[in-house]
């Protein structure tokens, strides 16, 4: 059994066969997630997980070479924006618009979908 660290098998997975410049999507619990990633739906109740939890738990265990955001959360979250800033550190953040998001989106590994309540919490992370 395994003793820490992310302990959903899905998840797991995801982060084991991903390589360079790879990438999957955390989207809050309204994303309209596409039918051709896998889904691994972590959302229970409003907020439990937030995108935001689960890009934690990720971080500290796998190499990240940039997290794709969106302008409508800067505009909308700034909030979001500043606590992504405070717990990615050096890694950049790319920004392109909430439709380019889902565009993107169609294409990933995985959709990881969240609780998350907070407006456009949306972000792709991809691989370093």
């Amino acid at each position: 059994m395994k003793k820490g660290g992310i302990l959903h098998p899905q998840i797991n997975l995801l982060l084991s066969r991903t390589g360079h410049t790879d990438y999957f999507t955390i989207c809050d619990r309204g994303f309209p997630v596409p039918d051709g990633p896998e889904r691994i739906d972590l959302a229970l109740i409003d907020d439990l997980p937030t995108a935001l939890d689960v890009l934690r738990a990720v971080a500290a265990e796998y190499e990240i070479d940039r997290v794709v955001i969106t302008q409508e959360m800067i505009d909308v979250s700034p909030q979001r924006v500043a606590a992504l800033r405070e717990l990615l550190g050096d890694i950049p953040l790319q920004v392109v618009s909430h439709l380019d998001l889902k565009r993107l989106a169609q294409t990933a590994k995985a959709t990881i979908r969240t609780g998350d309540t907070c407006p456009y919490a949306n972000l792709i992370v991809v691989s370093g």
